[in-house]
């Protein structure tokens, strides 16, 4: 019932060793996050910006809410004047743009 003198002297002794291999898993949990994780959605938003930033007149583009159009106008302060049918055009944030899916060809010299 009751523990030995040897055994309560053991269990009590941790050394240096033990508690950097307690840190350890840790570390490692955390690398396998950043790779899976972190590093992809920091890639994933820097393709966006890429493609948000080389919108231009013409492209056919998807907004977040679903709706498909044509770019119209791109204006220097963040927003993108799309027409979604003849004569209908609505004022969106670039950043609500998801999808390219016709690009212009920029007009030759």
């Amino acid at each position: 019932m009751f523990a030995t003198p040897a055994f309560a002297q053991a269990a009590g002794a941790a050394g240096a060793g033990s508690a950097f291999a307690s840190f350890v898993p840790l570390v490692l949990i955390f690398a396998i996050m950043y790779f899976l994780l972190i590093r992809p959605q920091q890639k994933k938003v820097k393709e966006h910006r890429a493609m948000v930033e080389a919108l231009r007149r013409g492209d056919q583009v998807v907004t977040a809410g679903g709706i498909v159009g044509k770019v119209v106008k791109v204006g220097d302060d963040g927003m993108v004047e799309v027409e979604i049918a003849d004569g209908v055009k609505v004022k969106v944030v670039r950043q609500t743009i998801t999808q390219v899916m016709n690009k212009t060809e920029p007009a030759s010299a």
